[in-house]
């Protein structure tokens, strides 16, 4: 080790190997190496333990690498506040992404239940709720040759929320079409009264809304509030001389076609059509 080759490996990652007098095995060192004094024999190496150094005369071999600092070295302060803030910065992107990601979903997901909710709940009462039309009955004029009056006698259907009467439409059918509304002041029970036709004074009817008559009321609900529970039956009583005016009435053998629209639920359809001749005033339609 006397010549001075070494010089030239100074401030290179360099694979030392050194072997102390009376030892059998000989030791490895990796570091830098920093400095080299031949004139007391030693070499100055930065390595992972630390600065430290090493005799000349102990030095069997030495190659350098390619690695130019030690593994425990620190990267310059800049290049590491760098490094960080970009990570930072693609950190809280991803969170805020998934953030409001998670956000649409959970507020998709909820809208759509409460959708799916209100969906069913307004397809269960329209399929169970609704009218249904029992009976039609006509009652004609002294002369009887048309049907001025007519009586439908309804119920709910089974199983059948409460029906508002007041929000029930009568649509007829014939040479026109008319639109019935409840007129709340012609609403009676039958109580008391030998014949529906004569419950109500029907000439106070018009050609746009028709009267009621309670026939089966236990909570009086139709009276009070217009109210048809599951329970209930009334009849609507049209004035068809004022419906159709241009004959003053349901002619023998003709067809008048009706409808009963709630305001939810199925609808009551009939078909009503006059005989070709009355034998009495009231007559089955």
């Amino acid at each position: 080790m006397v010549k001075r080759y070494m010089e030239k490996l100074v401030g290179k990652y360099c694979k030392i190997v050194t072997k102390e007098p009376g030892e059998e095995r000989a030791n490895v060192v990796t570091g830098i190496l920093e400095d080299v004094d031949y004139k007391d024999g030693f070499i100055l190496v930065d390595s992972s333990q630390g600065l430290g150094c090493l005799r000349i005369d102990t030095i069997i071999a030495i190659k350098p690498g390619k690695k130019h600092r030690p593994e425990n070295t620190n990267i310059t302060e800049d290049e590491e506040a760098a490094v960080g803030i970009g990570t930072l910065i693609v950190f809280i992107a991803m969170i805020l992404v998934a953030a409001v990601a998670a956000s649409v979903i959970i507020q998709t997901a909820e809208n759509l239940q409460q959708r799916a909710y209100a969906v069913g709940k307004q397809t269960i009462r329209d399929v169970s709720s609704g009218l249904q039309v029992i009976e039609v009955t006509g009652y004609t004029d002294v002369n009887k040759t048309k049907i001025q009056y007519l009586a439908i006698a309804i119920s709910p259907r089974a199983g059948s929320l409460d029906i508002d009467l007041n929000r029930t439409l009568v649509y007829l059918k014939l040479n026109n079409f008319s639109v019935l509304s409840l007129n709340n002041a012609l609403k009676v029970s039958s109580n008391g009264y030998t014949s529906i036709f004569h419950a109500l004074n029907l000439s106070q009817l018009n050609g746009t809304n028709y009267g009621i008559i309670s026939i089966h009321d236990r909570d009086d609900s139709i009276m009070k509030t217009n109210g048809m529970s599951a329970t209930d039956q009334a009849i609507f009583l049209v004035n068809l001389s004022a419906v159709l005016p241009e004959t003053g009435g349901l002619l023998a053998g003709e067809v008048l076609e009706g409808t009963l629209v709630p305001d939810f639920g199925g609808s009551g359809v009939f078909v009503a059509q006059a005989p070709m001749a009355f034998k009495y005033q009231v007559c089955e339609l």
